[in-house]
């Protein structure tokens, strides 16, 4: 399996999104082995900050991603920052739709749990994803920059420069953004 950190399998990476892009349905194929590794580390990032008991595992993330992922067969992938907001923008749907559907369980019935891989992700922050996705969709609508500056920085775990190449704008506007909708967020989440 590829490095993700090595600059080599950044670039082969992107490599294999043009020529998927192209119509190379073998580059979609050799894309995973390529890009697993990152997208695990994007998952383990979502899966740190769901709660005690959540029935989703690290593994089933990266595999539901990456399904609905190569199901985007009309994507024109630009380079591997796009691909790596893309997949973060599908977890970040993935863990909500998995959130509502437990507290509409919870409301309404049993609970099944469906163990899809060998460990158990403990969350350690508590943090509640369905008020932070609806805090963030209520940003975006305000400042849609400031909307997809957060999701690509926190739920995709971008750096600066991936989420400033991933918008096409400067990393001093995403560092500024990205302050800004932290403040924002925070205050409409409780904090102090």
């Amino acid at each position: 399996m590829a490095d993700p950190e090595r600059p080599g399998a950044r670039q082969q990476a992107s490599q294999l999104l043009a020529a998927w892009t192209s119509g190379d349905a073998s580059a979609r194929d050799e894309l995973l082995p390529v890009v697993y590794a990152e997208l695990r580390r994007l998952a383990h990032h979502y899966m740190a900050g769901e709660r005690q008991g959540h029935t989703l595992q690290t593994t089933a993330l990266v595999h539901e991603a990456y399904i609905r992922l190569v199901d985007l067969d009309r994507m024109q992938w630009r380079d591997r920052a796009h691909f790596f907001a893309m997949a973060a923008t599908l977890m970040r749907r993935i863990l909500v739709d998995s959130a509502r559907r437990r507290l509409r369980d919870k409301r309404g019935g049993g609970v099944s749990v469906t163990t899809l891989d060998d460990q158990e992700i403990a969350a350690t922050s508590g943090l509640d994803v369905v008020a932070l996705d609806d805090a963030l969709d209520m940003l975006s609508t305000m400042d849609p920059q400031q909307g997809r500056i957060v999701e690509l920085r926190f739920f995709g775990g971008l750096t600066i420069d991936e989420t400033a190449a991933a918008l096409d704008i400067s990393p001093a506007t995403v560092k500024r953004e990205w302050t800004s909708a932290k403040a924002w967020l925070h205050s409409q989440l409780g904090g102090t």
